[in-house]
């Protein structure tokens, strides 16, 4: 058990040590934004930066008291408020604002500059343990603990034993009512009976860990039950405790299990900042851990999702990794594509219909709403809705009541909405297309997938990953890629995303053998000299006329930091020196095109 904690320690100590380091850039992210709020007299263009902002501290808010400088997460979140309102009002920032950044930058250099704490440090430190539990007021919080006991007499000696440790226990006689104080709040450890009235404290288990719920989990049995613990320690328990037990060995075990949770719960706040892998998705760039944060912070919710990004996004693949991570995780997940059903067949899709309602209308049928019941409902291309169907799908999102086709009797449903499109929404709704109020409805949580152009090594990771899945089932020996390979594929523009990697990989494999995907083995236009020219051409916004650059030798190839470097020039130049939207024509964020150039006049 020291072992255990040594290594959460260890790690500890380092993250907080990268936390510092990575300071830096968020310093440099910061002050690019605030040349871009005080120089541009545009205010579109001003306000584009200070979302860039907000985007920046909310992300420091949730770190810095976790490695030790309250004061980070303090200003930040003062920061992330004025951005908010700011926003809110579409109001430009003003010297007052500008101020506060420069403050709140200040801060950042402090903490950069402050000796690295070590997991001992915090440990002697009672006001920034107690931040670390999750306290606002500086005292320690009180740890919550579900007891999951069918017998009373136990479960009053449990709370007994347990009654000078001050912990805040919650009792549950059921595993049903068990699972519905975890949906409700997840405690920070159960105390878990394998043998429940209604079901096996082993599926309780299962849920927690299918859901990846972080709460420790102790597992009390009887002595003919001993193999069922052992299962339940292979599922994620902390430990298990059999009966009849004393009060020491019970005290200890809770106890080491919250401290192992609070220390677990520390490192993966930073550790959640590089994940490569979430519920289905794959990458560890920035804009992807931004989108799993959100996913974490919105999956909890009943409120409505909507899921914006290019084709091949992963737009279905976000919705899953909401609904798994959610409540409802066990309930159905059903997922309607608005845009490969027929029109007048659509309304019976979603809503179902009664027999004879429409020709072919041969029985009773339900329909995607009620399938989906308890769980979340996908409407994937949402905006291809009919605009006759859009005013009762309004109807079924506002009261969750809905007739079917052909029918009279109204239904009700409880069902969680997500929903997606490969279209600017906002564009919809402002030519007509889409209803401006059925938006507002569904548009709660927005979440904007990054195509993969903008995901820099991620296209690797997940080219990697396909490769060995692919390979496995076609029974070839292909597992890894050349350097070149790896280069192109960072470099081409991947204008069908994640779909158009999986279709590159199929052919690569069904048509080669080997150890090494190499660079002969790319299908076109991957193939070619250098997939450079390909991905700038696709992203250079289009030369008006009479304004066309010299003719350049097709034979020649031209270094990539000069070819970026006159894209990018080329690009603000034409759209008049408005780096935003610069940066939107060229698919990168504007805070990539500040740091080239600061890059460039530094020399």
């Amino acid at each position: 058990m020291a072992d255990r904690w040594s290594d959460f320690e260890d790690r500890l100590a380092a993250l907080r040590s990268s936390f510092q380091n990575g300071l830096g850039e968020r310093i440099a992210d910061l002050e690019n934004a605030a040349k871009g709020m005080s120089a541009s007299e545009d205010d579109a263009t001003a306000r584009s930066a200070l979302a860039e902002v907000r985007k920046i501290v909310h992300r420091l808010a949730g770190s810095g008291t976790t490695f030790g400088f309250p004061e980070v997460t303090q200003n930040a979140r003062e920061l992330e408020d004025k951005c908010d309102e700011r926003l809110a009002t579409d109001a430009r920032p003003d010297a007052a604002d500008l101020t506060q950044l420069s403050e709140f930058i200040e801060t950042l250099r402090e903490a950069a500059a402050a000796p690295a704490k070590t997991a001992a440090d915090a440990q002697e430190d009672p006001e920034e343990e107690a931040l670390e539990n999750g306290a606002d007021d500086g005292s320690a919080r009180q740890h919550r603990v579900l007891l999951v006991e069918d017998d009373r007499a136990q479960a009053r000696a449990v709370e007994e034993f347990l009654k000078d440790e001050q912990y805040s226990i919650v009792r549950a006689e059921t595993g049903g009512a068990a699972l519905d104080v975890i949906n409700e709040n997840v405690p920070d450890a159960v105390l878990l009976d394998m043998m429940l009235p209604d079901m096996d404290g082993i599926d309780i288990l299962r849920q927690i860990a299918e859901r990846q719920l972080p709460c420790a989990v102790v597992v009390i049995t009887a002595h003919g039950s001993v193999n069922l613990a052992v299962e339940a320690m292979r599922l994620g328990a902390y430990d298990f405790i059999i009966k009849p037990f004393n009060v020491t060995r019970l005290q200890v075990t809770v106890r080491n299990a919250l401290e192992q949770q609070r220390l677990s719960r520390i490192v993966e706040t930073y550790q959640d900042l590089d994940r490569s892998t979430y519920f289905g998705f794959i990458g560890a760039s920035l804009p992807m851990q931004a989108v799993y944060r959100i996913i974490d912070s919105a999956a909890g919710s009943k409120a409505t999702v909507f899921i914006s990004g290019e084709s091949g996004t992963g737009k279905e693949v976000c919705a899953e990794a909401l609904h798994r991570k959610s409540p409802r995780a066990d309930k159905p997940f059903v997922a309607i594509n608005c845009g490969a059903i027929p029109k007048d067949l659509m309304e019976s899709e979603i809503f179902g219909h009664v027999k004879g309602a429409f020709t072919g209308a041969v029985s009773d049928r339900e329909g995607a709403a009620r399938r989906a019941n308890g769980g979340t409902l996908f409407l994937d291309e949402v905006c291809e809705l009919d605009p006759s169907l859009q005013t009762k799908l309004l109807r079924f999102v506002q009261t969750g009541t809905y007739q079917r086709v052909g029918g009279d009797r109204t239904e009700e449903v409880d069902v969680r909405f997500v929903c997606a499109t490969n279209r600017d929404p906002m564009t919809e709704v402002t030519e007509g297309r889409f209803r401006e109020d059925l938006f507002y409805r569904l548009h709660v949580v927005p979440i904007q997938l990054p195509p993969l152009r903008e995901r820099g090594e991620d296209v690797v990771l997940i080219a990697q990953q396909l490769l060995g899945e692919y390979s496995g089932e076609e029974g070839k020996r292909l597992s890894r890629f050349s350097d070149e390979v790896k280069g192109t594929f960072q470099s081409y523009a991947w204008p069908g995303n994640v779909r158009e990697v999986q279709n590159v990989l199929r052919h690569i494999i069904v048509l080669n053998d080997g150890d090494e995907v190499t660079h002969e083995m790319l299908p076109h236009p991957l193939n070619l000299s250098t997939a450079t020219g390909i991905s700038q051409a696709r992203a250079r916004p289009p030369s008006p006329a009479g304004d066309t650059p010299p003719a350049r030798r097709p034979d020649i190839i031209r270094p990539l930091a000069e070819v970026e470097k006159e894209a990018i020039d080329n690009a603000i130049r034409l759209c008049d020196g408005n780096i935003p939207k610069a940066a939107h024509f060229l698919g990168v964020s504007a805070s990539t095109i500040y740091r080239k150039k600061q890059l460039w006049e530094s020399g």
